[in-house]
């Protein structure tokens, strides 16, 4: 489920933030009142979307599998849309004001926010919703528990972006308007960046000559983009301290009772958007600094376990290995390949004996985590009892047996299974 969190809250945050402030600068008007052109967002939106599915399951489905091809023009024709959308930002004011005396520019303004709405849509979503992709392990059923979680995981991360792009938009009516105008623009020339150094990425790996300051300003970008998504958050500290001076400046008395009351609930909103401002920016944070680094951790297996080798002969005691967790060992094969073998004492009595690796992910090895054995590589929890059969990510299976108090090994068994360490 976190893995799924943080990957989707990051990847939804900045369309989110950018559908909202767009909205904002633009909006104008209500009902009758309000231009045409102000639906043209929400087409944006949507074309975005839908274009953004297509091309995702384009790339799931193999029959798209160079991304760069469609990413290299979006890419350029967003820049040209992000920065057309700084400028709309930038005279939002008089775009707005009195805009049925000039209302070609009201429809240039919103055409450009659609425009752009809709390639940062389609540059962001697909790695999105690829995500949904991985809920269903291969060969398992479709409704499972891990399945739900991660579904609960995907929904949480896309809820917390539209949550927090909300949280924000409510320091529009409390912060003045030169304060969230500044945090816009804070936004748009990040989100710009981002679509730079996406452009600068592709046109590096294709052998495009790159300065100095140049190639450490896109090294600089690339392992920072998490810093960028958080500063995307933090630039709305500037309305929301706006928000909080405007309340407190506001006198709670009035020419009557009517306009204190109206005095004390602005006051009162205003500390509320702030607090919560500040709540969402915690939020994004821990979420791209805690949450990333639980879903990171390095796994690391537990060192292998001493036994007897004799004459060809591997011997491990039944005392050694019946508490019924996950024993490790370590082999040196006649080639020199250092291998891993696994004992753990299934229910039953019986014991689940295999290598430390699968058919499916290789050399990975296996570690034990609440009483289950989970591959190391694909964090798919092995089903005790299929420990010493073949297929799926089960341990490859070897010979062994089974004598009195102890498990006998052959080591030409182990010799001629080297190849699954190499």
């Amino acid at each position: 489920m976190l893995e799924q969190f943080v990957a989707v809250m990051p990847g939804t945050l900045a369309p989110a933030l950018l559908v909202m402030c767009l909205s904002v600068m633009l909006a104008v008007g209500e009902g009758r009142d309000k231009p045409a052109s102000a639906h043209w967002r929400l087409i944006g939106l949507i074309v975005g979307l839908i274009a953004a599915i297509v091309f995702a399951s384009l790339r799931a489905s193999a029959v798209i599998n160079q991304r760069t091809f469609v990413n290299y023009p979006v890419l350029w024709c967003a820049i040209i849309a992000d920065i057309l959308a700084i400028i709309v930002v930038v005279f939002a004011r008089r775009i707005t004001t009195n805009w049925q005396r000039h209302k070609a520019i009201m429809h240039i303004a919103n055409a450009i926010a659609a425009i752009d709405i809709a390639l940062t849509l389609f540059y962001a979503l697909p790695d999105v919703i690829l995500q949904l992709t991985i809920w269903v392990e291969p060969g398992d059923p479709i409704f499972t528990s891990d399945m739900l979680l991660r579904a609960l995981g995907f929904a949480l991360g896309l809820a917390m972006s539209i949550i927090v792009a909300a949280i924000f938009r409510t320091l529009r009516s409390t912060a003045v308007r030169a304060s969230f105008t500044a945090a816009v623009l804070a936004v748009m020339v990040i989100l710009f960046i981002q679509h730079l150094t996406g452009v600068m990425q592709i046109l590096q790996a294709r052998g495009f000559p790159m300065g100095h300051t140049a190639f450490v300003a896109l090294a600089w970008s690339i392992n920072h983009n998490s810093w960028m998504i958080m500063a995307q958050a933090f630039v709305f500290l500037i309305p929301a301290v706006a928000s909080v001076v405007a309340g407190f400046r506001m006198p709670l008395t009035g020419a009557n009772e009517a306009i204190g009351r109206k005095h004390k609930a602005f006051r009162r909103r205003a500390v509320a958007s702030a607090v919560w401002s500040l709540v969402a920016m915690i939020g994004v944070t821990l979420t791209l600094t805690v949450g990333v680094a639980a879903t990171q951790q390095t796994i690391t297996l537990s060192p292998p376990e001493a036994y007897s080798l004799k004459d060809g002969v591997a011997t491990i005691p039944f005392s050694q290995v019946e508490d019924g967790h996950l024993h490790r060992f370590e082999y040196k094969a006649k080639d020199g390949t250092v291998m891993r073998f696994i004992i753990i004492k299934k229910n039953g009595g019986a014991y689940g004996i295999g290598l430390d690796a699968c058919e499916n992910c290789g050399d990975a090895g296996y570690y034990e985590k609440d009483g289950k054995i989970i591959c190391k590589k694909c964090d798919v929890a092995i089903n005790l009892a299929t420990i010493g059969f073949k297929g799926g990510c089960n341990p490859v299976p070897f010979d062994y047996q089974v004598k009195p108090g102890k498990i006998v090994i052959q080591t030409s068994v182990l010799d001629a299974l080297s190849s699954h360490f190499q």
